[in-house]
């Protein structure tokens, strides 16, 4: 890991005229809380994190979670495992299957240069195992490989316990490929605690447990990995692992059990805030805009949408306001009820008016921080640095 000057990125600050609108906004004070509340959490019950960074891409936040004792990181795709290579970060797992050809050269490419480098891969069938190992052949760097458990009507993965293992059997002759252990994802249930959600999610971390016992003889690895955890139901997964086993794999070391919670850095005022089991976590994020228009009674148009919010997991909320010249419009409520490319309408509004300032909170920061080019960092409310998302 590298050290990363705030001040270096402070290449934008808020000038005599004010800032421009809309305005992604993050609580520095807030993410500094997170990460080292995360971590406390992860330590507490003998977890690793391995933060999914695809959530902000962000440097200075990157480097605050591997300062706070990240295993690694975690990345989508292999682009977003370059820009944490040139971060400095040497423990990358890929939690994707990596198919295409000129990305599985990229791969080893960087495997040669870096001897130190540790790069995990998600398998789940014969066809991309044999891809990687025909890119990976003769490396002296070896890719590590987890087998990919995904849940019935998912996304990717293996779908038992059963074609865990004869994929694991396949590793056995793959030069250049290591079977390290294997991978799950129990988030692609929806975000709710109810009883039926919560019972899909066990199963699943169920059947993921029973794919790595399975696997488990034919782990070649020195350090055994199983993986599993969004930010949405770590509990859950931290609860299944009690069911691991103790020593695995060639080495009979013990597996190390990693988390690959990425959200809960900046949380937020929606999914997260009604889903995540790690008390105390503060949202970081907001939106600053102005009152564009008052066109009706109740009805409020503000000046930021599709294009500045995310919409995807629920409509933004409506935290404060202000009039043009800072004084707190303490009245002020309503309610998001529709959203277009840049117009977000409020209806059943109170104490608002035509060039009002409005502080959104925001649901589900993944689809926040790609929309941004900038983000404006504060800091007892004053602006601190404005940090760039490197998503490309």
């Amino acid at each position: 890991m590298t050290d990363f000057d705030d001040a270096h990125d402070a290449t934008t600050q808020v000038g005599h005229a004010g800032p421009s609108l809309p305005e992604l906004r993050l609580s520095l004070a807030s993410v500094e809380h997170n990460v080292e509340l995360m971590a406390a959490w992860c330590r507490d019950r003998g977890v690793e994190l391995c933060p999914h960074i695809k959530t902000t891409m962000t440097r200075p936040i990157v480097e605050r979670q591997l300062r706070a004792g990240a295993w690694g990181v975690t990345v989508a795709t292999v682009r977003q495992a370059s820009v944490a290579l040139e971060w400095g970060t040497r423990r990358i797992l890929i939690a994707n299957q990596v198919i295409h050809r000129p990305d599985l050269e990229t791969l080893r490419r960087w495997l040669d240069a870096h001897r130190t480098l540790e790069l995990y891969l998600l398998v789940d069938s014969t066809v991309g195992l044999s891809l990687a190992a025909s890119a990976m052949r003769g490396a002296a760097n070896p890719l590590k490989v987890l087998i990919d458990v995904g849940a019935p009507g998912g996304r990717s993965g293996v779908r038992e316990a059963a074609a865990a293992l004869s994929l694991a059997r396949e590793c056995e002759n793959k030069p250049g490929i290591v079977l390290a252990g294997v991978a799950g994802y129990e988030g692609v249930r929806p975000n709710r605690r109810d009883a039926d959600i919560i019972a899909q999610v066990d199963e699943h971390c169920r059947e993921t447990v029973a794919a790595f016992r399975a696997v488990a003889p034919w782990i070649q690895a020195e350090q055994p990995v199983f993986s599993m955890g969004g930010s949405a139901f770590p509990d859950r997964v931290i609860a299944a692992i009690a069911e691991l086993p103790d020593c695995v794999g060639r080495t009979g070391r013990t597996p190390v059990r990693v988390l690959r919670s990425g959200c809960y850095v900046t949380h937020d005022h929606g999914t997260y805030a009604e889903t995540s089991p790690v008390p105390g976590l503060r949202p970081a994020l907001t939106v600053r805009a102005v009152v564009l228009s008052a066109p009706e009674p109740g009805r409020i148009v503000v000046g930021a949408g599709k294009r500045e919010l995310p919409y995807d997991a629920g409509l933004p909320v409506l935290l404060s306001a202000t009039d043009a010249q800072g004084i707190p419009r303490r009245a002020a409520k309503a309610t998001a009820t529709q959203i277009y490319d840049h117009h977000l309408v409020l209806t059943e509004s109170e104490g608002l008016d035509v060039g009002d300032l409005v502080d959104l909170g925001i649901s589900h920061p993944c689809s926040a921080f790609d929309r941004w080019p900038d983000i404006t960092v504060f800091e007892d409310g004053r602006v601190k640095a404005v940090w760039h998302p490197q998503f490309r």
